[in-house]
């Protein structure tokens, strides 16, 4: 064996293939030394703590040292898996409504939502996803359903921004939905970052169509965080171009702030700020004799002192 090829194993063994299993989902790793042609795009077959599943690689990435002990990849998606996968993803809404007609004959499910029915790429698994305010007891109808469907039933319960991410749709700013087209997690949202960013705290203006904090709320709040602890604060006295001035507004992306003089309504840039220390400084000494032009007062900068004129 060549030491370049040698090499090209070790690397390898540092390194795991990215797989994910939902168009826009989350990227799970896999030990694929078993097969050193793999390609970004290619289908594998893996064995997840839901059964086999069908995955799609996105990428490589090196190893974390607290990852260990990675499940390797089974085997390459021949072409009749993707034929089966295609052919049980065509059952999926099928398996929906039987779920949803179950659920209405039993009369047991006010205020669940039944979002999706999802079969696994050989039928051997088919999950249900559902949505409640509430924790609810669905093993009744896991049973009738078990009773109708060969594969093993799954019934999982899911939040309102997973519900969001599977219907798709668009957003209220007119684009698709970000979730259900490049956000693989959900990041805490909460109502300081909408604050730090001067949007207004009215419902409509801040939850998304899932009824929860819009997640694009997070994608700016960094900077506008960044950006405020360069300027003063609002109601803060500060020295200007154009004397001293209150901060009325503080506008973080300009890096600038509003502020209110004795000649009206001003913006001033972060460079143009003086503190007020500094202000009153120069204007005390404005006041004094200075040893160059004799007493009273001087704006030349020299220092204050007697006049040397006699």
């Amino acid at each position: 064996m060549t030491d370049q090829v040698q090499e090209h194993q070790h690397q390898q063994q540092d390194m795991v293939a990215g797989v994910r299993f939902n168009k826009v989902g989350k990227l799970y790793h896999f030990d694929y030394g078993a097969f050193p042609d793999l390609q970004v795009q290619d289908y594998v077959i893996v064995e997840t703590t839901r059964g086999r599943q069908m995955g799609q690689v996105m990428a490589f990435a090196a190893a974390e040292t607290s990852e260990r002990d990675h499940r390797p990849i089974m085997r390459m998606a021949t072409p009749r898996d993707l034929l089966l996968k295609q052919y049980w993803e065509a059952k999926q809404t099928e398996a929906l409504q039987t779920c949803n007609d179950k659920a209405q004959e039993l009369n047991l499910f006010d205020g669940v939502k039944f979002v999706a029915a999802l079969y696994n790429y050989d039928g051997s698994l088919l999950t249900f996803l559902y949505s409640a305010e509430d924790k609810v007891n669905v093993g009744k109808l896991w049973s009738e359903l078990n009773k109708l469907f060969p594969a093993q039933i799954e019934m999982r319960q899911i939040g309102p921004r997973d519900v969001a991410k599977i219907l798709g749709g668009y957003g209220a700013c007119g684009e698709l939905r970000c979730c259900s087209t490049f956000l693989t997690d959900f990041s805490p949202i909460s109502i300081k970052m909408a604050k730090a960013q001067g949007i207004s705290l009215n419902p409509s203006e801040i939850t998304g169509m899932c009824g929860r904090l819009r997640c694009c709320l997070v994608y700016e709040y960094e900077q506008y965080v960044e950006a405020r602890q360069k300027l003063p604060k609002k109601n803060k006295r500060i020295g200007t171009p154009h004397g001293e001035a209150k901060v009325i507004d503080v506008l973080p992306l300009q890096d600038a702030v509003l502020v209110l003089t004795e000649e009206g309504v001003r913006t001033v840039q972060r460079e143009e700020i003086v503190p007020l220390e500094e202000l009153e400084a120069l204007a005390n000494k404005a006041q004094q004799p200075c040893d160059k032009h004799g007493d009273g007062p001087c704006e030349c900068g020299a220092k204050p002192g007697k006049s040397q004129q006699d």
